[in-house]
């Protein structure tokens, strides 16, 4: 194992992978993240969604510098691990991942992900040997780095429409297994007995499963019982103040009134919290 005596927060990361089963929550800014942490979760994750939305961004619009600028922030303000929503690490080519991570790493995360999704209609997967190849040099990176990061191989199948995501993400996660990743991610999947089955197949790898609109009803105890080690909610936060913030100034706009503000966080509660961190 990578030796972590660089990064305590990876060591911490790294061993909340063992056994058990935690939620990871996204926050997109510096007041999300550390209302997460107040209310007593042990890791956080970044958002590139929810981050760019906040930006006036689509997903995947976000240059990498700012990307890295963001993490950087996240990874500063909490006291917890870190694991950054890396998409597809800015690079085709395994030597571009290589030193993206590189880059990545020094912003002080606890751990990364690297995604399969070349952005393109036309082809939206990497080819898979190409797409194991880039999971492979994330982590000879992470190893040089003598940082114990935590890696996680995602497969986008669900996400990208793949004609049979459930054949594709079995075949890509048990490949991003060997070729390094310490976690594997499909994205997208919400149907229990594929979840179990992607379980099995990287087994005794830690799973991470995304709770979004799609599959909200599936609980943690639920998801637990299928063998998960890791639940993400992506952008589901910044959606859901999204969400809010529509349908709220929808109704002024169109009806005149203000009755969806009552339901808005007190501020005084706010400024307690933000008081206290400052």
């Amino acid at each position: 194992m990578t030796s972590t005596r660089d990064r305590p927060a990876a060591a911490k990361f790294r061993a909340m992978h063992e056994s058990g089963c935690f939620v990871l929550p996204n926050p997109w800014d510096i007041g999300t993240a550390i209302y997460l942490e107040r209310l007593g979760f042990k890791a956080l994750a970044t958002t590139s969604a929810g981050f760019a939305f906040s930006h006036g961004k689509s997903d995947g619009a976000v240059a990498r510098d700012e990307m890295l600028d963001h993490i950087r922030e996240i990874a500063e303000t909490t006291s917890l691990p870190v694991n950054a929503d890396f998409m597809a690490g800015y690079a085709d080519e395994p030597e571009g991942i290589a030193a993206n991570v590189r880059l990545c790493l020094a912003t002080g995360v606890a751990g990364l992900s690297i995604e399969d999704n070349t952005g393109r209609t036309d082809s939206p997967l990497y080819e898979k040997q190409l797409a194991v190849e880039r999971i492979r040099a994330a982590r000879a990176a992470i190893d040089t780095s003598k940082t114990g990061v935590v890696l996680t191989g995602r497969c986008e199948a669900w996400l990208v429409h793949d004609p049979d995501p459930l054949h594709t993400a079995l075949e890509r996660l048990a490949a991003y297994d060997e070729a390094g990743a310490d976690c594997l991610y499909a994205p997208g999947v919400s149907n229990p007995a594929e979840i179990a089955q992607i379980v099995k197949t990287v087994a005794p790898k830690p799973v991470n499963v995304l709770v979004s609109g799609f599959n909200h009803q599936l609980s943690v105890s639920q998801l637990a019982d299928l063998g998960v080690r890791r639940i993400s909610v992506g952008s589901g936060l910044a959606l859901a103040a999204w969400g809010a913030f529509l349908r709220a100034a929808q109704d002024i706009k169109t009806n005149g009134t203000f009755n969806l503000l009552a339901d808005n966080a007190p501020s005084a509660d706010l400024n307690d919290v933000f008081r206290e961190k400052s």
